[in-house]
């Protein structure tokens, strides 16, 4: 079977990925979504664990071969960066969404010198900013990030924008059109709910997917 409809049918069955589009959900920004993801479950779920991170290592070899640390991002990417680089014999490390306000007062936790090649581990990517942020401190400690590996991307279109301008590649197990598609066969939703899972992925700020509307 395909990667990404494993981890598809991964996510849903934990409800790490949970669709909701007759009772959206409320994100901190205010914007109402029918999905809530939580990645963190996986960690609690050992199968589907070894799927994600076995899935991860696959795609920095294909994607990244010459990596030779990975970062994690602070909190969610941890985890899975530490599990991954386990997995592969590689170094891992972690960064902090700011610098530590006491001891050596680091932001980037682990040992990283001066040009060694790093991959970006990241659970989830919707707008990118905060992954961006990510990047952007590694390149100014001297790394050469090859780029990011996630577990789920949703390809919003501010998303996929930021993190072209940013100069940065992202590869992830799967994406939001795959598990809207995966959900509607395995019928955790309607299969007329895909286009406005869809247009809400198109535009979040756009309300109309909701009550029905196509």
């Amino acid at each position: 079977m395909d990667l990404s409809r494993t981890i598809a049918k991964d996510l849903l069955r934990i409800q790490a990925v949970f669709f909701r589009p007759e009772e959206p959900f409320t994100w901190a920004s205010g914007i109402k979504s029918p999905v809530y993801c939580d990645n963190r479950l996986t960690l609690t779920a050992p199968d589907v664990r070894t799927d994600v991170e076995e899935g991860l290592a696959a795609l920095i070899r294909e994607n990244y071969p010459d990596a030779e640390v990975l970062m994690g991002t602070s909190t969610a990417g941890i985890a899975h960066a530490a599990i991954t680089a386990h997995l592969m014999g590689l170094p891992m490390g972690y960064v902090r969404s700011g610098s530590k306000d006491h001891g050596r007062q680091n932001q980037i936790e682990g040992r990283l010198e001066p040009g060694q090649k790093v991959v970006v581990v990241e659970d989830l990517i919707s707008t990118g900013g905060s992954v961006i942020e990510v990047v952007n401190v590694l390149r100014d400690a001297g790394a050469d990030v090859l780029g990011i590996v996630s577990i789920f991307t949703y390809g919003m279109k501010k998303g996929l924008e930021r993190l072209a301008a940013a100069d940065v590649k992202n590869v992830s197990l799967t994406n939001f059109d795959v598990i809207a598609e995966v959900a509607a066969e395995e019928r955790y939703i309607r299969p007329e709910d895909i286009a406005r899972l869809i247009a809400f992925r198109n535009n979040p700020s756009d309300e109309s997917w909701i009550g029905g509307a196509k």
